[in-house]
C-alpha cells in the first residue's frame, strides 16, 4: 500500500481461543480509522516536549489495546496493530482493508477464521478435515451394513509407535515437528513424553535447526516431517546438521505421490535432494517392519540419517516388536531369477514382484540409497543383462541415478532401465490410479522392461547385421 507496509495474521480457531464478537469488531474499526489514527498522532506532537506525559499516554493506549487483543507485541515491533477481526465479515473485512490504506506507517490487520467455515463436518473436526478424499453424495436410501475390513497400519502408525518404544529405551530422544502432531501421528509421543515434545508450528527450518542444537547438547533430534516441508529447511539441513554431521533423524512421512493432497504435497525429490548431501545416510524401506528397523538403525547411526515412506498403509508385514538395527549400506535378495534383475527402492516391492513373476527376473530390496549395497550391485551385473531401478521419486537424480554413477565409477558398461516418476507435476488421484498413471503398478513394471528388452534384441540384431 504505497510505501506503507501491510501484515496480515490468519488465525483459525485451532489455534486461537478468542471469541471475536461484535465488541472486538468495533474496537478493531476503531483502531483502523483515520480520524483515531489522526487523533492519535496529533496526540504524539502535542505531548512531545512532556515525555512524562507521553510515556503515562503510551502505557493507557496499551492498556486499552490489551483488553481486547494480543498486540503489544507488534506494537512494540513498530507496527500499527490492528484487530482481532472476524475473517467470515466480509464487509467488516473490506471496510477495514479500505481504511488501512488510508494509514501511514506499517500495519498489522489480526484476522480469524474458522477452519472449515461452511461445511459442518469439516468445523466439527477440522483436524480430521485437514486433507480429505473426494466427498460422495449420500445415497436416498440408507444401505446395507459393510462389515469393516481389518484395518492395516498405516506408516505413520509405525513411526509414531516406533518413538515411543524408542524413547522409553533412550531418554535422549526428542520428537520434533512443524505442525504435524496428528499427521505424523506424534499424539501419544506428546502425551508420554511431554518435556521431551517440540511442535514448532510451521517453521519447517526453525525444527531442523532446533534439532541441530539439540544434537549439540547431547540429544538424539527426532525430525517428524513431510518430504514436501522438509524442501523448506533444506539450507538448514545442510548448513545446520550435515555440515557439523550431527546426531540428527528425519523422519521423512509422504514420501512419493500423496493421492488427493495433490503436486504441492508430493514427496517426489527427497533422495534427489538428499542424497548428494555428505555425511547423510538415505533409507528407503519396503513394508512397515523394515520401517521401524530402519528407523532404529538411522537413530542409532552417529551422524545424519533419513527415513522416507509413504503416506498410508504399507502391505500388511509381519511386526517384530524387537528393535535390531540393520547393516548399514546392505540390501537383501528377495527373488532369484535370470535374465532381468529388479533393483527396488522403497515401498514399490510388491509390484515388482509381481512384475518378476512373469518375467522370470531377480528382485532386490536395496533398502539403501545411501550408501549403496555395492556388492549386491556388482554381482547383479555379473550375472544380468539388463538392471531394472525401481522409485516412487523423480527419475532425475534419484536411485537409479545414483546406480549408474557407481557402475560408470568402476567401469561397468551395464544396461540400466530407471522407472519412477516422470519429469512432471503428479495432478490429484487416488494413490493407486496415480501410480498406474506413471506405469509404477505391476503392469506398467511389466511392460516397461518388455519393451526395453524388445529394444535391446532389436539394437543387437542390427549389431550382428553390421
Amino acid at each position: 500500500l504505497d510505501a506503507n507496509m501491510l501484515v496480515i495474521l490468519n488465525d483459525n480457531d485451532m489455534s486461537i481461543s478468542r471469541n471475536v464478537g461484535g465488541l472486538s469488531n468495533y474496537f478493531a474499526k476503531l483502531l483502523a480509522s483515520r480520524t483515531y489514527n489522526q487523533v492519535r498522532d496529533s496526540g504524539k506532537r502535542v505531548l512531545q516536549g512532556t515525555p512524562q506525559l507521553m510515556a503515562l499516554a503510551r502505557k493507557t493506549e496499551e492498556h486499552f489495546k490489551g483488553m481486547i487483543s494480543p498486540g503489544t507485541l507488534f506494537e512494540e515491533l513498530g507496527f500499527n496493530y490492528i484487530g482481532p477481526i472476524d475473517g467470515h465479515d466480509l464487509p467488516l473485512l473490506l471496510e477495514t482493508l479500505e481504511n488501512i490504506r488510508e494509514l501511514d506507517g506499517p500495519q498489522f490487520l489480526h484476522v480469524v477464521t474458522t477452519k472449515g467455515k461452511g461445511f459442518a463436518p469439516a468445523e466439527a473436526d477440522p483436524i480430521g478435515y485437514h486433507a480429505i478424499n473426494k466427498i460422495e453424495p449420500v445415497p436416498p436410501s440408507k444401505p446395507e451394513p459393510v462389515a469393516p475390513k481389518p484395518s492395516k497400519l498405516k506408516y505413520a502408525n509405525v513411526f509414531g509407535q516406533w518413538l515411543c518404544d524408542a524413547a522409553e529405551a533412550d531418554d535422549r530422544i526428542v520428537g520434533i515437528t512443524p505442525a504435524m502432531c496428528e499427521g505424523s501421528d506424534l499424539l501419544a509421543f506428546s502425551q508420554r513424553f511431554p518435556d521431551r515434545y517440540f511442535d514448532v508450528a510451521i517453521a519447517e527450518q526453525h525444527s531442523v535447526t532446533l534439532a541441530a542444537g539439540l544434537a549439540c547438547d547431547g540429544a538424539k533430534p527426532v525430525v517428524a516431517i513431510y518430504s514436501t516441508f522438509l524442501q523448506r529447511a533444506y539450507d538448514q539441513l545442510i548448513h545446520d546438521v550435515a555440515i557439523q554431521n550431527l546426531d540428527v533423524l528425519f523422519a521423512i512421512d509422504r514420501a512419493g505421490l500423496v493421492g488427493e493432497d495433490g503436486p504441492t504435497h508430493a514427496g517426489a525429490f527427497d533422495i534427489s535432494y538428499l542424497r548428494c548431501v555428505p555425511n547423510m545416510i538415505v533409507m528407503t524401506p519396503s513394508d512397515e517392519n523394515e520401517t521401524r528397523q530402519l528407523l532404529h538403525t538411522g537413530m542409532l547411526f552417529e551422524g545424519p540419517a533419513a527415513v522416507r515412506y509413504p503416506r498410508g498403509t504399507g502391505p500388511g508385514a509381519e511386526m517384530v516388536r524387537e528393535l535390531a538395527p540393520l547393516p548399514i549400506g546392505k540390501g537383501r535378495l528377495v527373488k532369484e531369477g535370470s535374465g532381468v534383475a529388479i533393483l527396488n527402492f522403497g515401498t514399490l516391492l510388491t509390484p515388482a514382484l509381481e512384475a518378476a513373476k512373469s518375467l522370470g527376473a531377480t528382485v532386490a530390496d536395496m533398502r539403501f540409497v545411501k550408501p549403496l549395497d555395492e556388492e549386491l550391485i556388482l554381482a547383479l551385473a555379473e550375472k544380468h543383462g539388463l538392471l531394472v531401478t525401481i522409485e516412487e521419486n523423480a527419475i532425475a537424480g534419484g536411485a537409479g541415478s545414483a546406480v549408474t554413477e557407481f557402475l560408470n565409477s568402476r567401469d561397468v558398461s551395464q544396461p540400466v532401465l530407471q522407472i519412477g516418476l516422470p519429469d512432471t507435476f503428479i495432478d490429484h488421484g487416488k494413490h493407486g490410479e496415480l501410480l498406474s498413471s506413471c506405469g509404477l503398478d505391476a503392469e506398467g513394471i511389466k511392460h516397461t522392461i518388455e519393451t526395453r528388452l524388445e529394444r535391446m534384441k532389436y539394437n543387437q540384431s542390427l549389431k550382428a547385421v553390421q
